[in-house]
């Protein structure tokens, strides 16, 4: 039995008061300091960069890792690793239990679509030449991973949480010694490119006189917001963000449970499928949430249990501790042979991302081309939270597709690739033939892509690349 003064009872919880703690002074900072108030750092990278440069100073000095020092029982580097691992699942969950109005016209299905089918392209360009770099590096650079750059696209297409699933995979199957702090960085970096770039693209607009800022019509809280006639009260018996709290957690507790069932069936896939558990949070959760919509329907259940406002808010509570706990995660002194090829692959990352996506936006979405391009390179830089912040500076109060884009992409998105998720962790088994697998995916993601312009009935030529 544990003392109640013993640092096993309080690592847990000076832990996430550290975390917490650095997004407060992150914060104060930003707002402090003229250049990064004007920039689009989000406070959360900035946060996890503060107690990255803090647990690197004290490594340096004290030989220690400071995460692993006695206050966190010496094992708090893996405990970060672990939240960034939950909460990477725990705030997809809550955005699926978020409701959508309205219903798609064929043509804004269209465009949904063909932002799904863009975010999936985006992944196998980042992933192939990712791989095309780290396969030429490899042959100059002793004891690099040589299929080290297939993590791109998991740390800038899909953040943090991807980026330490599959680093981790590759770590423990395939021998790449720092894959989980490899991963990491190139998420890190990718929160840099997004600001970065969405920066210099906003400066470029703006003195293009491109860039007209709308201003906001209202931007208090409605009450309607958190309570309307048909969703359960705020305060009664149970408090109305306990129930958000206690469905995410439902719903984590039954894909825990299928991942133990599909880990039993298919034990040499167990690292892959417990890698997946966003993905069936997100199922489960659509289940719980198809489940009391019938409910609801057949009058068993009365009241709606899901709110929009504080599944958003629990969502972005979730990404925040994932972005800081990660970075805060990185040991730079593991990384100390791979910094240039790390550079370079986020150097040739941000460039393909932000000109095949401008290219995209230009010739898919002319209406909106400018809101849709900095939407979706936030977007495959960072985070779904980095684009909603690119997409602020140009369309405050998302009159746009821009923003459902954002939303209802995710379906197409997941069905399109689900089968790269599947086929990352057989890459290191023989990289160059699926460099070229990879390569011709994007080649057929672009045909479907650009159906319109290259698949036109002979005889039209109005439409022009």
């Amino acid at each position: 039995m544990s003392n109640f003064w013993d640092f096993e009872v309080w690592s847990w919880i000076l832990l996430f008061g550290v975390l917490l703690g650095s997004l407060l002074v992150a914060n104060v900072i930003k707002k402090a300091v003229p250049f990064l108030r004007e920039s689009l750092i989000p406070t959360s990278v900035l946060g996890g960069i503060l107690l990255l440069i803090i647990s690197s100073i004290y490594t340096a000095v004290t030989s220690e890792l400071l995460f692993d020092s006695a206050p966190f029982a010496g094992k708090g580097m893996a405990t970060l690793e672990i939240i960034t691992y939950h909460a990477l699942a725990l705030g997809f969950i809550a955005s699926a239990f978020k409701t959508t109005g309205g219903k798609l016209t064929k043509a804004r299905a269209e465009e949904t679509l063909n932002t799904g089918v863009t975010t999936v392209a985006t992944y196998l360009l980042q992933a192939s030449v990712g791989l095309g770099v780290t396969l030429l590096a490899a042959l100059v650079v002793p004891g690099l991973f040589s299929s080290a750059g297939i993590l791109l696209p998991f740390g800038f297409g899909q953040g943090t949480g991807q980026a330490l699933n599959y680093g981790t995979i590759y770590e423990t199957q395939n021998g790449f010694v720092g894959g989980k702090n490899f991963g990491l960085t190139i998420a890190a970096l990718g929160f840099l490119a997004a600001s970065v770039g969405g920066v210099i693209h906003l400066i470029i607009m703006k003195r293009t006189g491109k860039l007209v800022r709308s201003q906001r019509t209202d931007g208090s809280l409605h009450t309607d917001r958190v309570e309307s006639a048909f969703e359960i009260p705020m305060q009664e018996s149970i408090d109305k963000m306990t129930v958000q709290i206690a469905l995410i957690l439902v719903a984590y507790l039954g894909a825990y449970g299928l991942m133990l069932g599909l880990g039993a069936l298919l034990p040499g896939m167990k690292s892959v499928i417990f890698g997946f558990n966003f993905l069936l949070g997100v199922l489960v959760a659509t289940l719980i949430k198809v489940l009391l919509n019938f409910l609801r329907k057949k009058r068993i259940v009365k009241k709606k249990y899901t709110n929009n406002f504080l599944m958003t808010r629990a969502s972005n509570f979730f990404f925040d501790i994932m972005v800081v706990a990660g970075i805060a995660a990185i040991r730079l002194d593991i990384l100390e042979n791979y910094w240039g090829v790390i550079l370079i692959l986020a150097v040739v990352g941000t460039a393909v991302t932000y000109l095949f996506n401008r290219f995209v936006a230009k010739r898919l979405f002319p209406d909106y081309a400018e809101e849709q391009f900095l939407a979706m390179y936030g977007m495959l830089t960072g985070t779904a939270s980095t684009g909603i912040i690119l997409l602020r500076e140009v369309d405050k109060d998302f009159r746009t597709p821009a923003s459902d884009n954002l939303v209802y992409q995710n379906f197409p998105a997941i069905v399109l690739g689900f089968p790269i998720m599947l086929i990352a962790p057989r890459v290191p088994d023989a990289p160059v033939p699926y460099f070229f697998v990879l390569l011709g995916l994007f080649g057929v993601l672009c045909l479907v892509l650009f159906r319109k312009y290259i698949f036109r009935k002979k005889g039209n030529k109005t439409d022009e690349m």
